[in-house]
């Protein structure tokens, strides 16, 4: 008795281990782009010495690709890393047309991110040149079936093996079932490496050969995914060939633990915040379905044979299966509210899509083993031979909606989750400005068309602090269209200046802040903000900085806006005496 609860803590000892990504850091999630330098569309009147991209969290590059006015593409060499900020080494020589730069990273959960920046030098080209075509259906298809392919031998391989836990006893029927899955899983692992090494490249099957995709497939994360995955199929196949006993339980026990840990530590779903409930979301979750869909084929060829043992296994497995079939959905139902948020985002994303039909084919196997469950297992264990054969008919409809559901997961690579839309469309639009004597921080928050709030932190010039009588916003479209929108802004006792407006239109937006420091001195500060779409969540984002080159005629062209600023503040109840003389 107390070997078997030691050899239970060792199995539970390597399961924790197994949850903690090596070298562990700070918790992470999949990757969107915030801010780039140039911005996206600019025109500049010089050639850039660097090209800068901005991230939600930190990434590493796979590929740089820059795309000149003739539609030559050059990769760029010298990324470097500081934060969340990627920085590439522009080329010495760039002549005046349109750059299209093609990037493609890999976020800490080890799923590619990739997207474009079109931009101009002097004057823009036309047409604009094409980035050249990345992973083709074939790449897509094969990262597909090589995920589908590993979670069958995670699911009836692994989970197979460890049907005795259910069952109270080998099922030797299934057996040779369950040692081709293992099989099949075990092969599956070194074809998923070299898709994840595809997908992260953006490469064509044909480079399949090339060392740096293996390379690229091991070093995204999913090399220790690999690499308990590997240990996971070694163990269990171990176990299958031990004739009951206390070892080969262990083995499956190890094994089947090993199936979560292997998928918890890494991907979309076992990164996301909070990562201490997501990833034992995810690994309890894979190892619910996995004893649950691993038990199904053992099962129903245990209850085609004349003796009793398949109506001993189903009368364990009906009396354990609740208990699991709870867990599974309460972990999944964690998953699905953290990566989805919002119920809008079922219908609205991809993402959300993909977890309806999930959800749908979940529906109509819980529909089947309801029925197996409450009607048909007490009919079959009132020895109806009319029962059994009917359950072993449909446990092969729950084994064939099983499949489609793991094919269904399956395409969740290609979809990210909703939270992370939302978290990038949440992002604010920053600047920073200079004037006479003032300068300041600028958010427009959240950094999209609509309603948002401009908020100014201002100090002087040589970063002392400043306490203005008033402040006011002016927001213009550099095409002088439509009148400027203005407000004064509020300080709630932080030194933050803020105002509520409305920019109805994405794109670029002239902002003046005019800043009354004392009753003799106003003091003018301008640039220009970029907001994106409201739904814009594809990559091309505001811009981080402020151009000097365009400072100069930002405070010419907004002039004209200090004047409603002036008027409005007039209005104002709770104004400052007499602002207008300030203007």
């Amino acid at each position: 008795m107390a070997i078997d609860l030691l050899l239970r803590v060792l199995a539970l000892l390597w399961f924790a281990m197994a949850l903690v990504p090596l070298g562990a850091g700070a918790a992470f999630a999949h990757a969107g782009l915030v801010a780039t330098n140039p911005e996206s569309d600019a025109v500049l009147p010089r050639a850039p010495a660097r090209f800068e991209l901005t991230f939600s969290e930190p990434v590493s590059p796979l590929r740089m690709t820059l795309v000149d006015p003739s539609g030559a593409a050059e990769d760029l060499q010298g990324a470097a890393i500081a934060g969340n900020r990627l920085s590439i080494p522009a080329p010495a020589s760039m002549a005046d047309g349109t750059y299209r730069l093609g990037w493609r990273v890999v976020s800490v959960d080890g799923h590619p991110v990739a997207g474009s920046l079109l931009f101009s030098v002097g004057a823009a080209s036309t047409p604009a040149p094409a980035l050249p075509e990345e992973a083709d259906r074939a790449t897509r298809g094969f990262v597909w079936l090589s995920r589908l392919l590993l979670y069958l031998g995670l699911g009836f391989g692994i989970g197979g093996a460890a049907s005795r836990l259910l069952t109270g006893g080998p099922l030797s029927a299934g057996l040779p079932w369950v040692r081709s899955a293992l099989v099949l899983g075990l092969a599956a692992v070194p074809l998923a490496i070299a898709a994840q090494g595809l997908d992260a490249l953006g490469a064509p099957l044909r480079a399949l050969a090339s060392p740096a995709v293996w390379q690229a497939g091991r070093d995204t994360g999913f090399g220790q995914t690999a690499l308990i995955a590997v240990l996971s199929f070694a163990l269990a196949i171990a176990g299958t060939f031990l004739r009951g006993g206390l070892a080969s339980k262990l083995l499956a026990t190890i094994a089947v633990l090993g199936a979560g840990a292997a998928l918890a530590s890494t991907g979309h779903a076992a990164n996301a915040p909070p990562e201490l409930v997501a990833r034992p979301a995810v690994a309890l979750h894979t190892i619910a379905a996995a004893l649950w869909v691993g038990a199904l084929l053992p099962l129903a060829l245990a209850l085609r044979q004349p003796d009793a043992s398949g109506l001993d296994a189903l009368r364990r497995f009906s009396a354990r299966i609740t208990p699991l079939v709870v867990l599974l959905l309460l972990s999944g139902g964690v998953l699905a509210v953290i990566q989805v948020e919002t119920p809008a985002a079922l219908w609205r994303t991809d993402y959300g899509r993909v977890l309806l039909a999930k959800l749908t084919l979940i529906a109509l196997l819980f529909a089947l083993a309801a029925d197996n469950r409450w009607r048909l297992t007490r009919l079959a264990l009132a020895d109806a031979p009319e029962a059994r054969r009917a359950m072993v008919r449909q446990i092969g409809f729950e084994i064939a909606l099983a499949v489609a559901i793991l094919g269904t997961v399956a395409l969740w690579r290609f979809t990210p989750p909703p939270r992370i839309d939302a978290a990038i469309a949440a992002e604010p639009a920053r600047i920073h400005v200079t004037g006479e004597r003032l300068m300041g921080d600028i958010l427009v928050l959240p950094g999209h068309a609509g309603e948002v709030e401009a908020s100014a932190m201002l100090m002087t010039i040589d970063y002392g602090p400043v306490n203005p009588e008033w402040v006011g916003f002016a927001f213009s479209k550099p095409d002088g269209i439509g009148a400027p929108i203005v407000s004064p802004a509020q300080n709630r006792g932080d030194g933050v200046w803020r105002a509520e407006v409305t920019l109805p239109t994405p794109g670029v937006w002239r902002m003046q802040i005019d800043v009354r420091i004392d009753a003799d001195s106003l003091d003018r500060l301008s640039g220009d903000i970029t907001l994106r779409a409201p739904n814009d969540t594809s990559g091309r984002r505001m811009v981080e900085g402020f151009s000097s080159d365009r400072a100069e005629h930002s405070a010419v062209d907004a002039r004209s806006a200090s004047a409603s600023i002036c008027d409005k503040a007039a209005g104002e109840k709770n104004r400052p005496a007499d602002p207008t003389r300030y203007c």
